[in-house]
């Protein structure tokens, strides 16, 4: 599978110098697996740009994919222009939620005084796909989610392709039990010998004693699940908003330097918009 990041920016957009090598745009995450779908993972500012290169390139059929409905991972949406293209169609699958919440929560975010055009003006054809909580499939893909440790809950996913497997679980707390959220010990079985783990990394211990219940993760946590789960790489996520290049770059080499510390071979770096990575 490809995977491509289209933002990884956390909470809010951002621009400016210090952020032109990770990106100002907020979560969006395409996945194209062997049998050629194309897979989009949340809806955030980056979903812009990734629509301008699907129609580019005439790739106008795509499943959906949410992690949980907070602002940032959705207020893109109305600005993929596919959606007023009547030539493409679109696959929503109703996770991480039952009933007809997907269609709710991307409607409000198009209802009156939001945006000028409503949900119900979509030129594109929408399907809506009856898929959790339990195993599906995307062509090649297989998708399992699991529940996130995050206010209001929410969805990560495991996408496993010939063997192949890899984890994304942004906005997840590993350090605070949210309600409906598992113990640790099922992120470390879910994410066991994971060719590619991408975890919500957003702050340093100094930060988290303030923020602990937010629904974020610090790094040294998230170093502690990938070691224990024996993944192969780890991707830095949800990259906070006041973070500039130089302090994310930080962060990684601390979180080398602990892996370093525990024997640990795993690779480890920071996904920022445009990072690619094939397994």
């Amino acid at each position: 599978m490809h995977i491509t990041c289209w933002g990884s920016r956390g909470s809010i957009p951002v621009s400016g110098a210090e952020y032109n090598r990770y990106g100002g745009d907020t979560t969006c995450m395409e996945i194209r697996p062997m049998s050629g779908e194309t897979v989009i993972v949340d809806a955030g500012t980056g979903i812009r740009r990734l629509g301008n290169a699907l129609i580019a390139e005439g790739r106008l059929t795509c499943h959906f994919i949410f992690t949980h409905a907070h602002w940032d991972h959705l207020m893109g949406f109305p600005f993929f222009k596919p959606l007023y293209r009547q030539d493409a169609s679109f696959h929503m699958h109703r996770c991480p939620f039952a009933s007809k919440f997907v269609e709710t929560m991307l409607s409000r975010v198009m209802s009156p005084p939001n945006f000028p055009v409503r949900y119900s003006d979509i030129q594109a054809t929408i399907q809506y796909e009856e898929a959790c909580p339990t195993c599906f499939r995307i062509g090649s893909l297989s998708v399992s989610p699991i529940a996130l440790r995050h206010p209001n809950s929410g969805s990560g996913y495991k996408f496993m392709e010939n063997d192949r497997s890899f984890v994304f679980l942004t906005d997840n707390e590993l350090g605070f039990s949210h309600p409906g959220g598992p113990p640790v010990e099922d992120y470390i079985r879910f994410c066991r010998n994971a060719d590619l783990l991408i975890h919500d990394a957003e702050f340093t211990p100094e930060e988290y004693a303030h923020t602990i219940e937010w629904g974020h993760s610090v790094y040294t946590d998230v170093i502690d699940l990938a070691v224990q789960a024996e993944v192969k790489r780890l991707g830095l996520f949800h990259l906070n908003q006041d973070r500039s290049d130089d302090h994310v770059d930080a962060i990684v080499e601390a979180c080398r330097s602990l892996l370093r510390e525990k024997g640990s071979p795993i690779e480890c770096f920071a996904v920022g918009s445009g990072w690619t990575m094939d397994i």
